[in-house]
Formats: structure tokens, C-alpha cells, sequence
């Protein structure tokens, strides 16, 4: 009975250090770990560096879309990022009458695939250097590499640059990036109102 104790004590050490690895793969976002086993508005929710973010797609009422199956790939502004934007430009975002807009700004930040970074870079490489990603909201990213680290640029010639990739989610993957990506028709820049 005591080899079976220590023999079951050992297997169950095992399994944990096993599990606690695989949380530990993920890296945390603002100051939270991330789990894989939590979809993308649970583990946004605990970053306090995506306050701004999780605001705005409750805001927009993303939040079940954002909390579905998936999968999905998520290039999500930190607060910095928001608070880069021209002055009062996120407060007047929020408002209810601005919901049309703020939905597809933020759905231009959303792919309908699990696109890890690995994969996104090699999609560049296989573009000869540039892959165009289309996003749910129907914008178009120009994806790119520069110095290890991959860029988008948006359809207003703005670029993010990916700071933390490959946090992954339940139904997909988050990607941190330092900009609010803006979408534009026919010269209108949409981001600023």
C-alpha cells in the first residue's frame, strides 16, 4: 500500500508540474497570467494594461462574439495605445450613438483564424516580405517583419508593432500591439471623431 501512496504521490507531483508548465508557456499581460483555458475577454478582463479595450468591446457588444467559440485572432491595444489618440477621442468612441463606429474599429483588429505569429511570419516570408490580413470587420492589415518583431499597417498608413505575441486563448490567440489600428474610405479617417 505504501508504494502505491508514494508511487500515486509522484504521478499526481507529475501531472501538476505538467499543467503548471503549460499555464506557465503563456506569457502574462499586464501583470496576469494568461491561461489557455480562458477565452479572450476572461484573460483580457485581467490585464490591467487592456482597461480601455475590455471597455470598449463591452461597449460595443463584442463581448459574446469575442467570447465564442472561435477561433479568433485578437490584436489588442494596450491603454497606452488608446490613450495616444487625439484627446477626447476614446470618451466620445464609448458613447452609445458611436456603437456603429466603434464596432468596426474594433472588429478591424479581429481575424476569424488562429493565426500564431509563427504562422503570420511565415505567411510574410512566403508574400516576399509583406502578407495582406483581411479582418472581420473588412479592413485590410498589411503584416510585415522588421527585426524579429512583425508590424501592421493599417489602412490610413498607421503601424502597430506586436509586443507580445502569442497568447493563447480557449478559442484563439491574442497578439498585444502598442496602436489603435484605424480604418479609412476614400481619405476619411474614421478613428478621429
Amino acid at each position: 500500500m505504501k508504494k502505491f501512496l508514494v508511487v500515486s504521490a509522484v504521478a499526481l507531483a507529475s501531472m501538476m508540474t505538467g499543467c503548471l508548465a503549460a499555464y506557465a508557456a503563456n506569457p502574462k499581460v499586464g501583470g496576469a497570467a494568461m491561461f489557455e483555458d480562458k477565452n479572450i475577454v476572461e484573460n483580457a478582463a485581467n490585464s490591467k494594461d487592456h482597461t480601455t479595450l475590455v471597455a470598449a468591446v463591452k461597449a460595443a457588444g463584442l463581448v459574446s462574439t469575442l467570447e465564442g467559440k472561435g477561433p479568433l485572432t485578437v490584436f489588442a491595444p494596450t491603454n497606452e495605445a488608446f490613450e495616444a489618440l487625439p484627446k477626447g477621442t476614446v470618451e466620445t468612441l464609448l458613447k452609445p450613438e458611436n456603437k456603429e463606429k466603434l464596432t468596426k474599429i474594433l472588429t478591424c483588429h479581429v481575424v476569424a483564424a488562429d493565426a500564431l505569429a509563427s504562422t503570420v511570419a511565415k505567411m510574410i516570408k512566403d508574400d516576399g516580405g509583406e502578407h495582406d490580413i483581411k479582418t472581420v470587420g473588412g479592413c485590410v492589415l498589411k503584416a510585415k517583419e522588421n527585426m524579429g518583431k512583425i508590424t501592421l499597417t493599417d489602412e490610413a498608413g498607421g503601424t502597430a508593432t506586436v509586443t507580445i505575441a502569442d497568447v493563447k486563448q480557449s478559442n484563439g490567440v491574442i497578439h498585444v500591439i502598442d496602436k489603435v489600428l484605424r480604418y479609412s474610405r476614400r481619405g476619411t479617417l474614421y478613428v478621429h471623431v
